[in-house]
C-alpha cells in the first residue's frame, strides 16, 4: 500500500520513478485503447471495526463546567452589548415614524380648520343673516327698545332691573313683576 509519505521517500522515488517508466514502455504496446483508467486510491481498503462503548461511563470534567459559563457570560456580554448599540437607533427611526405621523396629524387639524373657518363665514354673511331674519320675521329693533350700555346716564350698574311699562300685559298672567 503505497502513501504519500512513502511515495516521498528519496530512496523510494528513484525506483518508482524508473518501474514507472518500465512499465510505461512496456504499457503502450500493449495497452488496451478501451480500458479504463484505474481510480485514484483504488489499492487503499478501509475495515470497520465493531466497538461496543454501551459499559463506558462518562466522567465529568470540573474545568468543563467553568468554560460552559464563561462562554455563557460572554455570550450575554455580547448580547448586552449588542442591544446597547442598537436600542438608540430603533429609537430614533421609531421617533421618526412618530414625527412623521404628528405632521400628517398637524396638515389634517390645519385642513380641517380651514374647512371650518370657511364654513363659519358663510354662515355669518350678513346676506345669509338678512335671509334667516326674513325667514323668522325679524326686522330691525325700535328706537326705544335699543339701550346703549356705554350711555352717560349708567354708572356702570348694567345688570340693573327696570320697571316694565304698565301698558304692556305680563307674559305670565300668575308672576308678579314687583
Amino acid at each position: 500500500m503505497a502513501t504519500l509519505a512513502t511515495f516521498f521517500r528519496k530512496g523510494d522515488a528513484i525506483a518508482i520513478a524508473i518501474a514507472a517508466s518500465r512499465r510505461q514502455s512496456v504499457r503502450v504496446q500493449a495497452e488496451d485503447p478501451f480500458l479504463l483508467r484505474a481510480l485514484p486510491n483504488d489499492g487503499i481498503y478501509f475495515y470497520a471495526k465493531r466497538v461496543d462503548n454501551s459499559r463506558i461511563v462518562r466522567q465529568a470534567d470540573p474545568a468543563a463546567r467553568g468554560e460552559c459559563w464563561a462562554a455563557m457570560g460572554a455570550a450575554a456580554v455580547l448580547l448586552v452589548l449588542g442591544a446597547s448599540i442598537i436600542t438608540p437607533h430603533v429609537g430614533t427611526v421609531l421617533a421618526g415614524y412618530k414625527i412623521e405621523a404628528l405632521k400628517q396629524e398637524r396638515q389634517s387639524l390645519l385642513n380641517e380648520k380651514r374647512e371650518l373657518d370657511v364654513k363659519e363665514a358663510g354662515l355669518l354673511s350678513p346676506g345669509r343673516l338678512n335671509d334667516l331674519a326674513r325667514v323668522r320675521n325679524l326686522g330691525s329693533p325700535a328706537a326705544d327698545q335699543v339701550i346703549h350700555l356705554d350711555a352717560p346716564g349708567l354708572d356702570g350698574n348694567f345688570a340693573r332691573i327696570e320697571t316694565p311699562d304698565n301698558s304692556v300685559a305680563p307674559a305670565n298672567p300668575g308672576v308678579s313683576t314687583r
